[in-house]
């Protein structure tokens, strides 16, 4: 109870003092991780141990994505670029329809993806249709993020449903299959809620710019078609480093099995194909290509006062934020909480239920949705036979109630909240009120589906 209450109490500290008293959330996440770790009797080296390994761990990972995201994301702003796209996509999907548009292309980018490298990329591109659109960025980005996240915990090869199924044994097939299925669910729920609450809560896409700004680009702006390139290569290059690393050995005979095999046969194509579709290297191509959409690139578009300059800076504030979110959940990780938690429900008789409210409880209490899956899987993994979770469409719908439970909920512990909150503009407050609130809903959204599912089969 004493974690518990220490963790409720951080938790409280970073929402009031950011919101209330405008406390800067760097320090405001440094000084919860710092005290969190005092109090919950971590020994002294193990705290200053994990500040740096959260900090840094978090930043290798996704420090040169966001730098590199945020240049590209400039150079299509200030070329017209991203409202080249945003017209031409206008055009055939409506501009009623651009919440359903960014959920669609979220929930199948963040198949290979990973979610907070997902908007990183596509946020560009999303807050020019909602600026095309005249709609708020809060509804349109609510669509986007928790479309990536719908796949990012229910579909493998992303890491952590990937994971959880070789830990438990479970058909990576039928995984992919029903996860499709559960994750089309909580892509709706998603939707409905950006488009219902979200949407209400208006944020300027572009703050910086007026109207006739806008026409003013678009008028010496590259086509659509060129546009697209710095966003899609990336992409591609990342999903075809997912195919190569897909673990066939879990699948059944088949043609696709056999072709899979052969792509992903080791040799100088796959260890090429691993380099290049390596995020941060994707990403670099990306901003080569960026480099190619202005009329005219000048060295004054790539120095420290142009456009790649007020990249950085712009980037500076997202990193520094986002590595201290890393702090503090590499604190909570390193603390007994996720093993108290897990341990305290497996004795609760719940059923299908019991690897959500888990996974659920440890995503919550340390930020991850990774370890939050993997970590329930490992608390399952003995309590598999007890419980009855035996055969092929349980054990995958176990998978999945764990990746529903890794969606609740994305808060101040978690690095992907802070990349949507400053990427959005949004403050603290009304990051909870529309994000943090939105992955609770599809979480549940999916929990309910897979129990549903689960009245037929167990």
């Amino acid at each position: 109870m004493w974690l518990i209450t220490i963790l409720v109490i951080s938790i409280l500290f970073i929402v009031i003092s950011t919101s209330k008293y405008h406390f800067h959330p760097f320090l405001a996440l440094l000084f919860v991780a710092v005290g969190f770790g005092l109090l919950s009797g971590m020994p002294l080296p193990d705290v200053v141990n994990s500040i740096n390994d959260g900090f840094g761990g978090t930043l290798s990972s996704i420090g040169i994505v966001i730098i590199a995201g945020v240049i590209i994301g400039t150079f299509l702003e200030h070329s017209g670029g991203a409202f080249a796209m945003a017209a031409r996509i206008l055009k055939i999907i409506g501009e009623k329809h651009v919440p359903l548009a960014m959920s669609i292309i979220g929930y199948f980018v963040s198949i290979p993806v990973f979610a907070d490298s997902g908007f990183v990329i596509l946020i560009p591109l999303n807050r020019a249709l909602s600026k095309e659109a005249k709609l708020s960025l809060a509804g349109s980005a609510i669509a986007l993020s928790t479309g990536l996240i719908a796949t990012h915990c229910l579909v493998p090869p992303t890491p952590g449903p990937i994971a959880a199924a070789g830990i438990l044994e479970a058909d990576l097939g039928l995984v992919i299959l029903l996860g499709m299925v559960v994750s089309v669910f909580a892509l709706s729920a998603g939707w409905l809620f950006a488009t219902k609450v979200a949407s209400k809560t208006y944020i300027d896409p572009n703050p910086e710019l007026s109207e006739e700004q806008v026409l003013e680009k678009i008028k010496h702006a590259p086509s659509a078609f060129k546009a697209f390139i710095p966003i899609l290569v990336p992409i591609v290059l990342i999903v075809m480093k997912s195919i190569s690393d897909f673990p066939t050995d879990q699948m059944d005979e088949g043609w696709l099995k056999a072709v899979l095999s052969f792509l992903t046969r080791e040799g100088p194509v796959k260890s090429c194909v691993g380099f290049i579709g390596a995020p941060v290297i994707a990403l670099l191509i990306g901003v080569l290509l960026a480099f190619s959409l202005p009329k005219k690139l000048d060295r004054q578009m790539l120095s420290t006062t142009g456009w790649v300059g007020q990249a950085l800076l712009n980037a500076a504030i997202i990193i520094m934020i986002t590595g201290a979110g890393g702090s503090f959940g590499m604190i909570l990780r390193n603390s007994p909480i996720a093993s108290v938690i897990g341990e305290s429900l497996s004795k609760a008789n719940l059923g299908i239920w019991l690897p959500f409210i888990v996974s659920a409880a440890i995503k919550t209490a340390q930020g991850s949705s990774t370890v939050a899956l993997i970590t329930t899987a490992s608390l399952m993994a003995p309590l598999m036979e007890p419980l009855g979770f035996e055969g092929g469409v349980t054990k995958a719908l176990v998978v999945l109630s764990i990746g529903a439970g890794s969606m609740v909920v994305s808060h101040a512990n978690d690095s992907f909240f802070w990349v949507f909150t400053q990427m959005t503009r949004m403050d603290v407050k009304t990051g909870y009120r529309l994000h943090t609130f939105s992955t609770l809903v599809i979480g549940v959204t999916s929990a309910i589906v897979i129990w549903v599912i689960s009245l037929f089969v167990l």
